[in-house]
């Protein structure tokens, strides 16, 4: 899965939207400002440049480097992000860290592994933090316009062992079978304004319909989308209430005697 996002990076840091600024708050306050926290498939930095203002330290850490460029880019003159390449198959080889962060990464992941192996990394404070969508899940209203375009295209999501997509099991249930499984969560809310071509440009930043994927075919891709979405709503201008999960999970508190 080594180009999973290839060429998304540009799209995802312009259409992305953040995570807002009360779910930074949340994880600053979880992890402390004397800390070193890992954002562990940071992309172009939606969490860890936010956040660097609020803590010691932070190591973006992500497989593609295209995102790692992005992410200086963005960053630039904030002094203490660290941006290295590597994924959850490598936390052994970075540096020592307090806490650990993880976005819509975290789905793609041998999740159980990962867990395990932060046991033996993380100090007996860490907190392992997961941020993104909730539950349920986002109902995007231009979702079924493209859905029929990606069967068009003939594009689907790839897999990990383990992984939501795998599975289905969402991040809760396999948190409370995990050395972490004492478990705090707060949802955010906030309002978004899209038009056709942050729509478009969205479906760039995804994994299945990433640049490297579509090939050749991206320009007839965007044309496709695009009649798509003029057909759903000629005005080409989308509302969306997005909302945020900040999951806090920790290891079970243990009393002496």
């Amino acid at each position: 899965m080594g180009d999973l996002f290839g060429g998304t990076a540009p799209y995802y840091s312009k259409y992305r939207a953040d995570y807002g600024e009360a779910a930074i708050e949340h994880l600053a306050r979880a992890f402390g400002q004397d800390s070193g926290v890992l954002d562990l498939g940071c992309g172009p930095g939606t969490v860890a440049i936010p956040l660097a203002r609020r803590v010691r330290e932070v190591l973006a850490v992500d497989p593609d480097e295209g995102m790692l460029a992005e992410g200086r880019r963005l960053a630039s003159g904030v002094r203490n992000v660290r941006w290295l390449c590597g994924d959850s198959t490598k936390l052994r080889e970075l540096p020592a860290f307090d806490h650990i962060v993880m976005g819509r990464s975290f789905h793609w992941m041998d999740r159980r592994a990962v867990l395990a192996e932060l046991d033996d990394l993380l100090p007996p404070h860490g907190v392992v933090a997961i941020v993104g969508p909730t539950r349920d899940g986002e109902d995007l209203p231009w979702e079924p316009a493209m859905r029929r375009v990606r069967d068009e295209f003939d594009v689907n999501t790839f897999t990990a062992t383990n992984s939501y997509q795998a599975t289905g099991e969402h991040h809760h249930d396999v948190l409370a079978v995990s050395p972490f499984s004492s478990m705090d969560l707060a949802v955010y809310e906030h309002r978004l304004t899209y038009d056709l071509d942050a729509v478009v440009g969205l479906q760039l930043s995804y994994s299945y319909t990433a640049p490297a994927r579509l090939g050749d075919r991206v320009a007839a891709f965007t044309e496709a989308a695009r009649k798509e979405l003029v057909a759903l709503n000629p005005e080409g201008r989308w509302e969306h209430t997005t909302e945020t999960e900040v999951l806090i999970a920790r290891r079970p508190r243990t009393w002496p005697g």
